[in-house]
């Protein structure tokens, strides 16, 4: 069996199952015959190996297409080096090897060179497969701040409700009064956590402190002391341990004063590269699209080119509407499956849309008003904004706010 891909015919298949230490390729003939199934270290020695069996076997049996489970991280090496010798690569899911292997005898059985010869398989069968190029490199710097940001932020929630327990195991008052969120909040933990150092502090130095250490506002730091002390003054106990879990607390509100200085040094960065981007002026011009999501989008889209309509990006996000059919019964649901980064993009867009936005408003309220909830009228307009940053991007022109683009359905 071929498949063709422009105007070259498929006649063989590869496919590569990637692992951090090595990959596994198994390649088949048009047939699904399986011509080899190897190991190949995660070198460039053993990839350029593998490279040159697939050409031999480009050169004997006519145009390979080689499939990959995984696109960047522990596949980039792989990758560039196959794309470098013009190899024609295609990403085969992870989730979809997962459920053709199941589907054959003994499926529930899984190994490298099974997942190696699924994903050749799933190469011969299908058309529909995203092609694998090159990025550009500042698409993958973008792509790798926007990963970092993300586990920055991840780490930040982390520590912030650890720190929440551990000063509501001691001092439960302060924290419902301060908001370690928030600077100011961060700068009175690093400093003062038990009732009895706020007792004796008093307001008027924890003030004095606060302003020296980066509380510009005198109002500000006077309310947080006031708060603290109050807080101080309802607690008279000493409870065990209250020693060591507050200086745990001003560890954890270093470390979150850290990383508010950090993403604020990676913002900055990202939206550097946003406006030094092909596509970040026209990406942004999109109400509700900060530079942060546009990065985001950047970094999970790439080219726009991989879409062939508005309607093929939502199904990639997971906002167009799914068809489910058995028998007589016929009904459309959400979507459950899709990018959920690129989900959060526009549901995002969409939430800060409202808030800015005329035309995003009148489409929201709209849909409240025809009794959608909340949720459901942003996921609608979710839904508009990827037609519409899809037709930007399509003919290189930016969002028009006079006349506006008309957000309907």
């Amino acid at each position: 069996m071929s498949h063709s891909e422009g105007s070259a015919t498929v006649t063989a298949q590869a496919g590569f199952d990637i692992a951090k230490d090595f990959h596994w390729l198994a390649v088949t003939d048009d047939r699904g015959r399986l011509l080899f199934s190897r190991r190949v270290d995660n070198t460039p020695d053993a990839i350029t190996k593998a490279v040159a069996e697939l050409l031999a076997v480009q050169e004997e049996h006519g145009r390979v297409a080689v499939g990959l489970d995984i696109i960047g991280g522990i596949a980039s090496l792989l990758t560039a080096m196959l794309l470098a010798e013009g190899l024609h690569c295609v990403h085969v899911p992870g989730l979809a090897v997962n459920r053709a292997r199941r589907g054959t005898r003994g499926g529930e059985n899984k190994s490298d060179p099974r997942d190696a010869k699924t994903i050749a398989e799933q190469v011969m069968l299908r058309d529909d497969l995203r092609v694998v190029d090159l990025p550009d490199e500042e698409s993958v710097e973008l792509r790798l701040l926007v990963s970092h940001r993300t586990t920055l932020v991840k780490e930040a929630t982390a520590r912030t409700s650890r720190l929440r327990d551990l000063l509501a195991g001691i001092h439960p008052d302060l924290e419902r009064a301060v908001d370690p969120t928030l600077q100011s909040g961060l700068v009175l933990l690093g400093r003062y956590v038990t009732a009895g150092e706020i007792r004796r502090a008093g307001i008027s130095r924890i003030t004095a402190y606060l302003r020296r250490h980066g509380v510009s506002k005198q109002t500000t730091a006077q309310a947080l002391a006031e708060a603290a002390v109050t807080a101080a003054r309802a607690q008279t106990v000493s409870l065990p341990g209250e020693r060591r879990t507050a200086a745990l607390v001003r560890e954890l509100a270093a470390e979150l004063a850290a990383g508010k200085a950090r993403l604020k040094t990676l913002d900055a960065e990202i939206e550097g590269l946003v406006a030094s981007h092909p596509d970040g002026a026209l990406i942004r011009s999109l109400p509700g699209m900060r530079a942060t999501l546009t990065a985001e989008f950047i970094a999970s889209v790439g080219n726009i080119r991989r879409f062939n309509s508005a309607d093929a990006l939502a199904a990639a996000s997971g906002l167009a509407p799914v068809l489910t059919q058995s028998g007589k019964v016929r009904y459309s649901r959400s979507a459950t499956g899709g990018d959920k980064a690129l989900k959060r993009v526009f549901y995002q867009a969409s939430f800060c849309s409202i808030q800015r936005d005329p035309t995003s408003r009148a489409y929201y309220d709209r849909k409240r008003a025809e009794g959608k909830r909340h949720h459901q009228a942003l996921i609608a307009l979710a839904r508009r904004k990827v037609n519409v940053l899809y037709a930007m991007l399509r003919d290189r022109q930016p969002f028009q706010a006079r006349p506006p683009l008309r957000l309907v359905a």
